[in-house]
């Protein structure tokens, strides 16, 4: 299946979308047909937090789909997703990040270390100035949210049992004179938590 297949047919397009007013920016990334862009106001698929696709309401069991529909997923400049593709376009919900980062690859130690993830649709993605790490604390209970950025703003959720991994690969390093513990990978520390109590 190729990515200019075409977007689940049981979904209406607008009738009253007023020409191009309504399509955002990242739409440019994706050239459209000659004969044009179909948009839809919705697409009744969403992602839950778990990285499960779902179309109106069952899960998208066949990876290959998934894949697929990863290929062609875009985030626009105010957070949302669409799948584009250069014939039909249309937003789709995601719940926290739209992929997982569910294996990690290690070379090297210390500054000298590279890591490597794959995500949950087989996109390797090393770890480096262009594909940070980020942790979100939760304010209340304290535990961590990683993220791994894939590209164009669209990230993937390091799950629990990589994120452990990454943890037990962790050094103490001081960052503008507080101590972070972290990770080193391609040359670049990445902040995991601080060990300063009060920062």
């Amino acid at each position: 299946m190729s990515k200019d297949a075409s977007i689940p047919p049981t979904v209406r397009p607008s009738a009253d979308r007023p020409d191009q007013a309504a399509v955002p920016a990242v739409a440019a990334r994706v050239p459209a047909a000659g004969t044009g862009r179909v948009i839809y106001d919705t697409l009744d698929i969403r992602i839950d937090r778990s990285g499960v696709w779902y179309y109106r309401g069952s899960p998208i069991r066949r990876k290959e789909l998934v894949c697929l529909f990863g290929s062609v997923l875009h985030r626009d400049e105010t957070g949302g997703y669409w799948l584009i593709t250069p014939t039909e376009m249309g937003p789709i919900d995601v719940e926290d990040a739209p992929f997982l980062a569910v294996e990690l690859y290690a070379c090297g130690d210390e500054a000298a270390q590279v890591l490597s993830l794959r995500s949950n649709v087989d996109e390797m993605v090393t770890v480096d100035a262009d594909h940070p790490l980020r942790v979100e604390h939760d304010p209340e209970t304290g535990e961590p949210s990683p993220y791994l950025h894939l590209h164009d703003g669209i990230e993937a959720r390091v799950t629990r049992s990589v994120f452990y991994e990454l943890v037990g690969l962790g050094v103490e390093e001081t960052v503008e004179g507080q101590r972070r513990f972290g990770v080193w990978s391609a040359g670049r520390f990445f902040v995991l938590g601080s060990l300063d109590p009060d920062s």
